[in-house]
């Protein structure tokens, strides 16, 4: 067996859209996941792949059926799973914490951790089970799973719980040869930092533009990570644009 077998959620835009066209171009097969089917076959017409290697699936992570539906659907059309991909991930426009609605906070707790720790499951079922046995999972956790931005309580709150899953897969996995690892991203130049050469909200109440990175550093990063062999590990990764107010923040 060469080709290696990848899920990727959050697949149609963004750091998943740019880490699984890394990953087509690195030789594996994908599974793309995400709610518009539109937008993952998008993906797939900009790589060129065929159905030998990729494979869009409209799914609703907070959904645990549509979840299995994901890696039954990854495991009929290529026979096992090497990579998962824990990245789909909302936010809610930045608030005070006290004017949080039940909705949002839920909405956002749902894909973030909810959604990832399904995935999670349900890669180790199939990882444990295959031959030869074992895989790789990464989660994007970002640089608030650390420290903070303003008026970000639900979005910091879900990364935080995601190393907390990072740490706990990473132990559960080992005796199923499963690895796991998480990648802080900062300032990645997508859909979503688009503001951040107009203002973003700092910690003194000012608006101040900050710079960005282009997403590839992210993917790249990603391939290494996934790239290792079994018996080593990246446990924690901070990918960030190099002078972005991280260091020092508040």
């Amino acid at each position: 067996m060469t080709k290696k077998v990848a899920i990727v959620t959050g697949a149609g835009s963004g750091i998943g859209k740019s880490v699984t066209l890394a990953l087509l171009q690195a030789g594996y097969a994908v599974a793309l996941a995400g709610r518009r089917r539109a937008v993952l076959e998008q993906t797939i017409a900009e790589a060129k792949a065929g159905p030998e290697n990729a494979l869009a699936v409209e799914t609703d992570i907070t959904q645990p059926d549509e979840v299995r539906e994901l890696f039954q659907q990854t495991k009929d059309t290529f026979g096992r799973l090497d990579l998962l991909f824990n990245n789909a991930g909302i936010n809610i426009p930045a608030v005070p914490l006290e004017t949080v609605t039940f909705e949002q906070l839920t909405s956002v707790l749902d894909t973030n951790i909810l959604g990832a720790f399904l995935c999670t499951q349900e890669a180790i079922k199939l990882m444990k089970n295959q031959d030869p046995m074992g895989g790789r999972i990464i989660n994007n956790g970002s640089i608030s799973a650390t420290t903070p931005r303003p008026h970000s309580a639900p979005y910091t709150a879900s990364k935080h719980a995601m190393t907390g899953l990072t740490k706990s897969t990473a132990l559960d996995g080992r005796k199923y040869r499963i690895a796991c690892g998480q990648i802080d991203i900062g300032n990645a130049s997508t859909e979503m930092t688009g503001k951040m050469g107009t203002g973003v909200l700092q910690p003194n109440g000012e608006s101040a533009p900050e710079p960005t990175m282009n997403v590839d550093r992210v993917a790249e990063a990603v391939l290494y990570m996934a790239g290792l062999p079994l018996e080593a590990n990246v446990l924690f990764i901070t990918v960030m644009a190099t002078n972005m107010p991280f260091v020092g923040r508040g």
